[in-house]
């Protein structure tokens, strides 16, 4: 489902114009966002958790190449799925 099929989803169940949809859901996502750079964790009951993990240092091959290169440290996103979501698509 690409961004606009999930606007035209959420405006048509929530009975909101597209724009006022749009709006929602840019700010739901900045609303994640802000969670996981503030407080590393958010959690959405039912639905799941998005959680900000710190990823090692490493040392890795460029496939092109085989060249060796250096991937330094950096934070990443990551999600799981609560019960609810997991019942849903199963």
């Amino acid at each position: 489902m690409s961004k606009s099929e999930l606007v035209e989803f959420i405006a048509k169940a929530a009975n909101l114009t597209k724009a006022d949809a749009t709006r929602a859901l840019d700010a739901t996502v900045e609303g994640i966002t802000a969670g996981l750079k503030n407080e590393g964790k958010v959690a959405l009951v039912g639905f799941g958790t998005f959680t900000a993990k710190q990823r090692a240092a490493r040392d890795g091959i460029n496939p092109l190449t085989k060249e060796k290169i250096h991937i330094p440290a950096k934070m990443a996103a990551s999600f799981k799925a609560g019960s609810k979501l997991k019942e849903a698509i199963n």
